[in-house]
């Protein structure tokens, strides 16, 4: 089981998640958009979460935790509210009762985490500075462990990167701009996972926005 789990994250994947529909979820009112399907008999999943105002989601736990970046709106729990922009990690046991009063889109990633990765983390990706970067770059490092980093990491226009190799693997999702590459060109919304020792040599025409994990694949 592990070792097909492993061939399928050898695949390089992208994904247009603007144009893919909405499908239900087990709570009414609550809709997904699943990215690592492939690996949902794993437990391990990667989708887009819309809860539609006033939705909320049965008490459930997270065996290996839940890592969520707030897109739009407000997600709340019992624990407080996380407006967009928010960026947390609920460790692996935790549990809660999601709800959201005005509906939010969440980027979710469930049951990833090393099993000894217990930190909480809340992060305010508004009002956290970002860091200088290689060139022109700038990031907000937002979690890493072992050998497993998350970063916001903005691309000014014009900017070009070194071609470089992915240890351990990288996605990505475009959260503004146009990002882009020898490989192709990906939009707002866009999706890619590049498994371990992949190259690439990216580049931006406009300002772009990207959330990046390295290193977990």
């Amino acid at each position: 089981m592990q070792q097909a789990l492993n061939m399928q994250l050898d695949k390089r994947v992208v994904i247009d998640t603007e144009a893919m529909q909405w499908q239900g979820s087990p709570a009414k009112g609550v809709l997904r958009k699943p990215l690592e399907k492939e690996f949902a008999e794993h437990g391990r999943t990667t989708s887009l979460v819309k809860f539609m105002p006033g939705a909320q989601f049965p008490e459930h736990s997270h065996p290996l935790g839940e890592e969520i970046l707030v897109l739009e709106g407000v997600f709340s729990d019992e624990r407080g509210d996380y407006p967009a922009g928010t960026y947390f990690r609920n460790p692996p046991g935790s549990k809660h009762s999601p709800f959201s009063k005005e509906g939010c889109t969440l980027f979710v990633k469930l049951d990833q985490f090393d099993p000894l990765d217990l930190e909480p983390v809340v992060i305010d990706t508004n009002s956290q500075p970002m860091q200088p970067g290689i060139g022109n770059l700038q990031v907000m490092s937002l979690h890493s462990y072992g050998t497993e980093g998350s970063a916001l990491v903005f691309w000014p226009a014009g900017e070009k990167f070194q071609p470089h190799r992915h240890w351990g693997g990288e996605e990505i999702l475009v959260l503004k701009g146009v990002f882009k590459d020898e490989h192709g060109v990906y939009p707002k919304g866009s999706w890619l996972r590049s498994p371990h020792h992949s190259e690439h040599f990216p580049f931006v025409d406009e300002d772009t926005l990207i959330y990046v994990k390295t290193g977990h694949l």
